[in-house]
């Protein structure tokens, strides 16, 4: 991914009534405009500068330079979140990703429980993933900024379970929010293009 702020890939009011226009507008416009931005002035005269966000956030980690680290990561999260979610979401996933989940899960209503479960128990901030691993699919969380990128897995799709996510429309309500997603917003198109590529 580019370091640049990203366009979103709907208009601002496209997730309503599950997410509004105001909280994509402070989520996106602010939080995720603020990480590009500080990242930018970091990277600025750099080895870093020109470089991909996934070869910043490599090499960053690598050096453990959180500062650089963060900001990169949370882009480029932010960026996989938007296209994690649809304006036509929700619904089953179908074809290679839904057998791998059946197999994987059991079930796709017992992957919906498991991925709740575990983005209802992710203590304060971060994120909850379904990724791919050498052995199959998995669902993992992350805390702040971290990412799968630097954990040797795929991330196929993911859910910002920040406040600042979700707060300006469901409160302290994570519970409501992750629902929401999972019923009406999850991109299985997505995942499922993530699933295939190599």
């Amino acid at each position: 991914m580019s370091t640049e702020f990203p366009a979103l890939p709907y208009a601002a009011n496209a997730l309503e009534p599950h997410v509004s226009a105001r909280t994509l507008e402070h989520h996106h416009g602010k939080h995720h405009k603020g990480y590009v931005d500080k990242l930018s002035n970091a990277i600025a005269g750099t080895a870093h500068e020109g470089q991909s966000l996934e070869a910043i956030i490599t090499a960053a980690n690598a050096a453990s330079d959180t500062g650089i680290f963060n900001n990169a990561a949370q882009s480029w999260n932010h960026t996989f979140l938007w296209s994690s979610m649809s304006p036509t979401g929700g619904g089953e996933p179908s074809g290679p990703l839904a057998d791998a989940i059946v197999d994987r899960f059991g079930s796709v209503q017992r992957f919906r429980d498991d991925f709740k479960a575990a983005a209802l128990a992710q203590f304060g901030s971060g994120w909850t993933w379904l990724v791919r691993t050498d052995a199959g699919l998995d669902i993992v969380s992350t805390g702040n900024a971290d990412t799968p990128l630097v954990h040797g897995v795929t991330p196929l799709l993911t859910l910002d379970v920040w406040e600042h996510a979700y707060y300006l429309d469901y409160q302290n309500k994570r519970d409501a929010y992750v629902d929401v997603f999972l019923s009406n917003l999850i991109n299985w198109d997505f995942a499922a293009e993530n699933y295939a590529a190599d």
